[in-house]
């Protein structure tokens, strides 16, 4: 079953900033003042190749994400984009 979110472009919303941890990365959005821990460094890869691919499913190729994968790191994803961490690339200028 492959999810719809793999197909569409997707980037980090500008108000966020992202800081390097060992673990992987803290994601602050300087607008709604959430902060997610991001505990997978391949998560944080992925994440920083939004902006350099036209689809979330080849950032994940780029980043080393296996196929089988996919489905689970859209949910992962998902979970960012419903607190305004990560954004459809069509909302980017909004």
């Amino acid at each position: 079953m492959s999810d719809r979110m793999l197909e569409e472009p997707w980037t980090l919303s500008p108000s966020v900033a992202l800081r390097p941890e060992p673990f992987g990365a803290l994601a602050y959005h300087f607008g709604n003042r959430k902060l997610t821990f991001l505990k997978r460094p391949e998560l944080v890869e992925v994440v920083r190749l939004l902006e350099q691919h036209p689809r979330l499913g080849s950032a994940l190729d780029a980043a080393g994400i296996p196929p089988e994968q996919h489905d689970a790191y859209a949910a992962a994803l998902r979970a960012l984009a419903e607190t305004d961490m990560i954004r459809p690339r069509h909302q980017e200028a909004a």
